[in-house]
């Protein structure tokens, strides 16, 4: 892992390129995830880009932030995402769910101009059930269950990748996945996604319940240069569930760029 400085604190990205020298594709996980939720496509020696994931500030080994859930939580991390792309030059950014919402909110509020985006389970807005909210606040463990529950993170998942995903948001920590969702409720660009002049790529699992596909047909109508790519037999987090199919809309795309 390598790390930035930057406004106080440390963010903490591991770079793949198998000696690469496109510009690096960056990769933004979702809440209550680190950058481990892209070990499918980092991983990927036969990538023809090297590859950056990065731990948002509270996940992994990144320095905390002490802000207010919502827009505040939103800026920092948006912080998080341009040091990082600044560092290690990365060209094209990828985000799940928060991490989508994370790349959107850059984009429209920073002025970074990246070559392409890629928004994956996410949506222009992100309500969060009031159920879920209570949960996680009172209830870490059932909010868990309940994200592990059938197609919401997974579709169809074996034990151990349901144990592994388990630990890891345990690992997060109950108070910064809140923060993570209460920021996601927070969340809503509807009306200036026809701001966007990034060409853009929305790639959804078929059995996502928490972002369904309406959510990425949405983003691809009001996005300029947009489209959408539709994963089978996926949920919510398709580039592990289906990595092949994930990586080869992802190439897709890069070419095309």
């Amino acid at each position: 892992m390598q790390t930035v400085h930057h406004d106080g604190r440390e963010t903490a990205y591991r770079r793949t390129d198998f000696g690469n020298e496109a510009p690096p594709v960056l990769f933004v996980h979702g809440s209550g995830g680190t950058h481990e939720i892209w070990a499918e496509q980092y991983g990927r020696r036969e990538n023809d880009y090297p590859a950056v994931a990065l731990d948002l500030s509270g996940h992994g080994e990144s320095d905390d932030i002490d802000t207010e859930a919502g827009i505040e939580t939103l800026d920092a991390y948006a912080e998080d995402v341009r040091a990082v792309a600044r560092d290690t030059g990365a060209q094209v950014f990828v985000g799940n769910s928060l991490g989508g919402a994370v790349l959107l909110h850059l984009l429209l509020t920073d002025g970074i101009d990246p070559v392409g985006v890629v928004l994956a389970g996410t949506g222009a807005k992100l309500s969060v059930h009031g159920d879920l909210r209570e949960w996680l606040a009172d209830d870490f463990e059932r909010a868990i269950d309940f994200l592990h529950g059938e197609d919401f993170l997974f579709h169809d998942p074996d034990e151990e990748t349901v144990a592994q995903s388990t630990e890891a948001m345990r690992a997060v920590g109950r108070a910064v996945t809140e923060r993570d969702f209460l920021s996601c409720h927070a969340f809503d660009v509807r009306d200036r996604l026809d701001e966007l002049e990034t060409p853009a790529l929305a790639v959804v699992g078929e059995h996502d319940s928490l972002t369904p596909p309406k959510f990425h047909e949405y983003l691809a109508e009001q996005i300029p240069d947009a489209g959408v790519v539709t994963i089978t037999d996926a949920a919510h987090l398709a580039m592990l569930e289906q990595p092949d199919a994930f990586n080869g809309a992802l190439d897709i795309f890069l070419n095309r760029l």
